[in-house]
């Protein structure tokens, strides 16, 4: 693997090419600083007009602070962005998708009960005579549809699409605005292997249109895949490119981390006969039509990994939710260690010994704009080292925020600093860490490597296996299917709301369990 200056060409003085022709994006020397951290120091990053250029790097390397720079959300403390070779100074995204730059962020921001044409077109409505005029909205989004094989209907309701299509009508959002280079956080990272193929059909369309396209991804085997060239970024600045073709995805690894690409396989049974969870016909309504959640049975054993597949939007949330007192049974009971706790309260779960990594981080687990020490007690501010006697410990609960930032690798000047600050998978290492510390007798983990790098990722994986191996039982909802077949001991399927399938994780292929998920396969297959 050789790492060079730009690739597909030498960089010419004027910002372009050896041939003359001025690269799509250049960034030069950028460099943005927030209290007490550097997220990007002196970065150097090129991308040609018509490619699929990836960026890696772990977790705080400073990728999303890139992005979100060159798509005016911040705005650099110093170097130069230069769009087809002029220089661009971006004050707000609305400068950004003036001079054609669109970001589709990892988490959509699209309106469930708006249709995809009223999505799409919100905020740059078509109008006519003072009234939004439809006829236009609907050709125009027709056409981008048509050109990009997108597929999209436009009088569907967002909310009764999947997770694939909601992401096609983000894409579609940044091309009606007229984008030429688009910025794509994550993309795969909720979306299975059809969903993923689907993706980079669309992506071969928008570079066959000569359009630009940026990706972050976690995910190296994808990135080799599509990407045309790659650009490796450790903390905070650039170390390298990649030639896809050439580069392994052990080589990009330890390129961003010094290690060897991480697995998640384990096969040497730890189950024993003790239940930690039961659940008996869980049943979970929904606003209108179709419960939520719809006669679910499932058991959790000491020392087992139970895995639960499915599309996000299948009943997977509010399953979690039920079980951790958070939303209220239609019907059913939860049982924890032999005991029936339909009626606890949610802090009564957690005390008795319930471990919860939530789906959603910002919603659901942390306080982003309180500082790390008070988010290393939040749910757990009733026990030590929280309190001392009616009191909050402050002076342990910072020293103990202190340990977990050192056991768990969280990246932060210190106990002190705001939640907000951290990157993502700053984040959820926090969370796991704080979890974790409770020594929980069941654990009920929602996708909990989402969002983190490769180095991160090996260490979730083999904190869940040694607690899995110190008898610990596991509830394990993840969007990654390699997560799920190499941690899991027994496999479900969820399917509008049911478990329709119960499958051998060792006897299982990522596409074969991708055809459960959609409905593809009836029954189960290689059945526990």
């Amino acid at each position: 693997m050789a790492a060079t200056a730009a690739p597909g060409g030498t960089p010419a003085a004027d910002g372009a090419l050896g041939d003359g022709v001025p690269y799509a994006v250049e960034l030069r020397g950028i460099t943005k600083r927030f209290p007490g951290v550097v997220a990007n120091r002196d970065i150097e990053l090129r991308v040609r007009r018509g490619e699929v250029h990836a960026i890696v790097g772990e977790n705080g390397a400073g990728k999303s602070t890139l992005m979100k720079t060159l798509y005016g959300m911040h705005r650099p403390d110093e170097g130069t962005i230069l769009l087809d070779g002029r220089e661009a100074t971006l004050r707000s995204p609305a400068d950004a998708i003036a001079a054609g730059v669109g970001m589709v962020h990892q988490h959509f921001m699209l309106a469930d009960n708006f249709t995809v044409l009223e999505n799409i077109v919100l905020g740059s409505e078509p109008t006519r005579r003072g009234r939004l005029d439809r006829a236009e909205a609907r050709r125009r989004i027709l056409d981008i549809s048509d050109r990009y094989a997108l597929h999209l209907d436009p009088d569907v309701l967002v909310e009764d699409l999947g997770v694939g299509d909601r992401q096609r009508v983000e894409i579609a959002k940044v091309l009606y605005r007229g984008a030429t280079t688009l910025i794509l956080d994550e993309p795969t990272a909720v979306l299975v292997p059809q969903e993923v193929d689907e993706l980079f059909g669309n992506l071969a369309e928008l570079k066959r249109e000569g359009l630009t396209v940026m990706f972050i991804s976690h995910k190296l085997d994808e990135v080799r895949k599509v990407a045309d060239s790659i650009t490796v970024i450790r903390r905070g600045t650039t170390v390298g490119t990649a030639d896809p073709r050439t580069t392994t995805a052990r080589q990009l690894a330890e390129l961003m981390v010094g290690s060897e690409l991480p697995s998640p396989e384990t096969r040497t049974s730890t189950v024993r006969e003790a239940a930690v969870l039961q659940l008996s016909g869980v049943t979970v309504a929904a606003l209108t039509g179709r419960p939520a959640v719809d006669d679910v049975a499932l058991t959790v054993r000491e020392g087992e990994v139970v895995g639960i597949a499915g599309v996000e939007g299948n009943g997977q949330a509010e399953l979690v939710e039920a079980i951790m007192g958070l939303r209220p049974l239609a019907a059913g009971s939860v049982a924890f260690a032999g005991q029936d706790v339909s009626g606890w309260s949610t802090r009564a779960r957690r005390e008795g010994g319930i471990g919860f990594i939530p789906e959603d981080r910002h919603r659901q687990g942390m306080l982003l704009e309180a500082p790390l020490w008070e988010n290393r007690i939040l749910g757990h501010q009733t026990r030590p080292p929280a309190v001392k006697g009616p009191f909050i410990d402050r002076r342990s609960a910072r020293s103990d925020t202190e340990r977990i930032m050192r056991e768990y690798d969280v990246r932060a000047p210190g106990p002190d600093t705001l939640a907000h600050a951290l990157s993502g998978g700053n984040q959820q290492k926090l969370i796991i860490g704080r979890e974790m510390s409770a020594a929980p007798r069941l654990l009920i983990a929602a996708h909990p490597t989402r969002g983190v790098d490769v180095g991160a990722q090996s260490a979730i994986w083999e904190l869940l296996k040694d607690a899995r191996a110190e008898g610990m039982g596991i509830l394990l909802i993840s969007a990654d299917l390699d997560e799920l077949i190499g941690l899991s001991d027994t496999l479900h399927v969820m399917l509008r709301g049911r478990l329709v399938a119960t499958l051998d994780p060792a006897a299982l292929t990522p596409e074969e369990l991708g055809g459960h998920m959609t409905g593809a396969h009836d029954g189960s297959v290689g059945a526990a």
